[in-house]
């Protein structure tokens, strides 16, 4: 009988498994270093969302669009480790962010060369500017990665035990309401977590115990709405991942959706409690 070319369940979950012990390592590693290896290691993660983004939506022509933009990433991440005014980031964002639009041809691609540079914005400078921030810093991201992680993991193992009612079919027929909420409890414990034994350290999140809790929730909700959002718009462009970069995961957008939506909820956290450094 003819071979199956889909992989086998326990090989495809070996992939999954392997791929993301090396990028928590990596992730863990930078995060440690903090500075421009860190700031880098999350331009690089941008600019493969932005390519992975632009060639879904088939913007056209693609090379000039992705090289412009990638470059407007790269200036912003030097100007943000150059401590430059907001006043500088913002003329410079929006400056590539219109080079880069008016190089697609038609209101359509330009809409979607647009919006894949701002959906990249959040991954390349939330990272960094929560490292480095005063009030936040390894322990605000650690706590990022682990409310994303922790909702990513209990989302997948609960939802494959208990399964019951689909959470949204028409776009991501496999997630369950069971893994939703496996996934939002996992978080709440695992950002506490990260807090108390930030505490334990002589280091403190601006919110407490409960209100880290109560954020943790927020993000976890957000993750997974960010999951669904990524998931639609391939549905939209009838890929099934956003590239084949990451064995077991597919591209780097299908890795970040959650984190990226996390990020949002950290900038709008960063914005309540100090102005960006």
């Amino acid at each position: 009988m003819p071979s199956n070319s889909k992989p086998a369940p326990s090989k495809e979950l070996t992939a999954r498994v392997l791929s993301a012990l090396v990028m928590v390592a990596i992730a863990l590693l930078t995060a440690y270093w903090g500075g421009w290896p860190f700031a880098l290691f999350w331009l690089a993660a941008g600019i493969a969302i932005m390519i992975e983004w632009t060639r879904m939506t088939a913007v056209e022509p693609r090379l000039p669009v992705q090289g412009v933009l990638a470059v407007g990433l790269a200036v912003l991440t030097a100007l943000f480790l150059a401590n430059a005014s907001l006043s500088v980031f913002i003329a410079a964002g929006l400056l590539f962010l219109a080079a880069g639009t008016l190089l697609a041809r038609g209101n359509g691609n330009r809409i979607w060369a647009a919006s894949g540079f701002l959906y990249a914005l959040p991954i390349v400078l939330v990272p960094p500017i929560v490292r480095e921030h005063p009030e936040l810093g390894i322990l605000g991201l650690l706590w990022m990665f682990a409310v994303v992680w922790a909702t990513d993991i209990a989302a997948y193992f609960t939802g494959r035990t208990f399964g019951g009612p689909k959470l949204c079919p028409p776009i991501s027929p496999k997630k369950t309401w069971s893994g939703f909420m496996g996934g939002v409890v996992a978080a709440a414990l695992g950002g506490v977590l990260v807090a108390w034994v930030g505490q334990k350290f002589g280091l403190g999140l601006p919110f407490g115990l409960l209100g880290t809790a109560v954020i943790s929730v927020v993000a976890s909700v957000a993750s997974q709405i960010g999951d669904l959002g990524e998931s639609a718009l391939k549905r939209h462009c009838n890929v099934k991942d956003s590239s084949h970069l990451i064995p077991g995961h597919g591209g780097v957008m299908d890795r970040l959706d959650g984190f990226w939506a996390v990020c949002l909820i950290a900038a709008a956290v960063l914005s309540t409690i100090h102005s960006i450094p």
